[in-house]
């Protein structure tokens, strides 16, 4: 049977107009800034916190992540459809798509078959021009910091030696990780060691996705910690008097952007941290927009619940008192044979004994989630290769938990797809039992606070830390940064640090070797293993598939 892909499913619906969309969303159109047709930018005056206290929000996360795909995304969307289906006002929140992942390996972040949003290729190519606008509010500090090095009139005395403020770029690119500037001559700067970061770990992407208005932006980007004097003094971006110019690049980049649901629903989509090396979560201003204007506001936390669920619930929940009533875990028959052993290409041949083998991992994220004090429940991302045997597998499975399980074939069904799921999720939040329990106290010592993720979490024995990331550490006491939350960069592939260890590992360590200070952004962020903030391109990069014809028609887009 040959499917048809994505984008060929995108394009044979035809959108509805955006002011049609947002008047469905509660918003005259005139209130709206439009981009095209079909993609507008949301006020911020549209945000009621008193209404949205009153609105349900849910959060779907997936078990720890597989080259099988798990489809988070593609659920949220689905489960948000499903909802609305019930009568249920519902809104989708999710995070823009960084270039890195769409001309790479991951491919696009739109979601799949009917459970898409659209336009899909203007979603995933550009959108409406946010990252462009982060990329260029870092790199216009960057150019400040080493224009004042440079100055002998303006000059703040910065050590270049221990100037912290990379540059960024949304792009995959191994090549930029680390580099030498000022090359060239007197004229052409001081010469020092530096690096790229890619746009999605950038502190500003942070900032912008935990700001609640341009007042808290501001400053937030003035706390930016940039390095030393050679006095050994802090520097700050405000030093450099650089919030107000930084704020005025992100001025329409704050406001979240406003799209539809293959079935013509609303959906928000703002900023793209990545969970693995940033805090992977959309923006408190879009959450609360959909929280604003909707009875049920359905959002995603990227990775699994270790990385991207973690961070959200005690990073942005506890930043903006935010109180997530259930957790949808996306799971797939396929990603838990992985995880018990069973080889990738096999993945689609029923095998009892490996996804018994692969539960574990199921049960250790469910487990995470009750941690928080919030109700699970299991979605079955379904897919044709499962069995019934398998299926009943994991029901019987989730029996034993006591936890609702609902099979979603939303990739091919859309909202019809997800109808058992809407009700499981309508049920734990009307059955008022998630309550909401942040895992830690923010002003614990720094090392309690990464043992306790580490620990509870990933289920480590304890956390090494090099002396690099000790040093770190007193340097973060030092600045009196001690009571800021962390935001861990880990790889996604496993519950540990290394990414070879499937399923439930046991008996690890965690391995800190550095800790960067995000102090605009208002967390710490420990660097575990081999993790990298500038990803690289795969050998064979999906860029190889895309392509434009003459009419202006993409093909090659997933």
């Amino acid at each position: 049977m040959t499917y048809m892909t994505d984008l060929q499913i995108a394009k044979t619906i035809t959108p509805k107009p955006i002011t049609e969309i947002a008047e469905k969303f509660g918003i005259k159109p005139e209130a709206i800034e439009m981009y095209g047709k079909f993609k507008a930018k949301l006020p911020l005056h549209a945000i009621n916190k008193q209404n949205a206290a009153k609105s349900n929000l849910i959060l779907v996360s997936a078990i720890s992540p597989t080259p099988a795909g798990e489809g988070k995304t593609t659920m949220s969307i689905g489960l948000s459809e499903g909802l609305n289906r019930l009568h249920k006002k519902t809104t989708v929140v999710l995070r823009e798509p960084s270039l890195g992942p769409v001309f790479g390996i991951k491919g696009g972040a739109t979601g799949g078959g009917k459970s898409q949003v659209i336009p899909m290729e203007d979603i995933n190519l550009h959108f409406t021009g946010d990252f462009s606008a982060i990329e260029k509010a870092h790199n216009l500090l960057s150019a400040l910091i080493d224009n004042n090095i440079q100055s002998k009139t303006n000059s703040l005395d910065i050590d270049p030696r221990k100037v912290e403020w990379k540059r960024v770029m949304d792009m995959n690119d191994r090549a930029l990780r680390h580099i030498i500037i000022g090359l060239g001559g007197t004229a052409s700067g001081v010469p020092r060691e530096t690096g790229f970061d890619i746009t999605a770990a950038s502190e500003i992407m942070a900032i912008l996705c935990l700001a609640e208005n341009l007042t808290d932006l501001k400053k937030r980007l003035g706390n930016i910690f940039i390095g030393y004097t050679h006095k050994k003094e802090a520097i700050y971006a405000k030093d450099l008097k650089a919030e107000g110019a930084m704020a005025t690049l992100l001025k329409d980049a704050i406001k979240p952007n406003l799209v539809q649901t293959i079935e013509g629903n609303p959906a928000i989509i703002h900023g793209g941290p990545f969970a693995n090396i940033a805090q992977g979560t959309n923006s408190v201003i879009a959450t609360l927009m959909g929280m604003s204007l909707s009875d049920y506001t359905v959002t995603e936390a990227g990775f699994g619940l270790d990385l991207g669920a973690e961070k959200f619930l005690d990073i942005k929940c506890q930043s903006a008192g935010l109180k997530p009533k259930a957790i949808v875990l996306t799971t797939t028959i396929r990603a838990l044979k992985y995880h018990g052993g069973a080889d990738l290409k096999s993945l689609t041949t029923p095998n009892i004994d490996a996804l018994k083998n692969g539960l574990p991992n199921l049960e250790k994220h469910l487990e995470n989630a009750l941690k928080f004090n919030i109700v699970p429940v299991i979605a079955i991302n379904r897919f044709a290769s499962d069995s019934d045997a398998e299926i009943q597998l994991i029901k019987d499975f989730a029996k034993t938990k006591n936890i609702k399980v609902a099979l979603a074939d939303v990739w091919a069904k859309g909202g019809e797809g997800a109808l058992e799921l809407a009700q499981c999720v309508i049920d734990v939040v009307e059955s008022k039992k998630s309550n909401f329990t942040p895992l830690y106290n923010w002003d614990s010592s720094v090392t309690h606070k990464i043992e306790t993720i580490a620990k509870q979490i990933y289920g480590a024995d304890g956390v090494d830390y090099t002396s690099k990331a000790k040093a770190h550490l007193k340097k973060i006491s030092n600045l009196s940064l001690d009571h800021l939350p962390i935001c861990i960069a880990k790889t996604q592939k496993s519950l540990s640090d290394n990414p070879q260890l499937l399923g439930r590992p046991k008996g690890f360590i965690i391995t800190v070797r550095e800790i960067e200070i995000a102090a605009g952004a208002g967390f710490l962020v420990p660097i575990t293993g081999d993790i990298m903030r500038m990803p690289g391109l795969p050998a064979h990069p999906a860029s190889e598939h895309i392509n434009i014809n003459e009419d202006g028609e993409i093909t090659g887009l997933f």
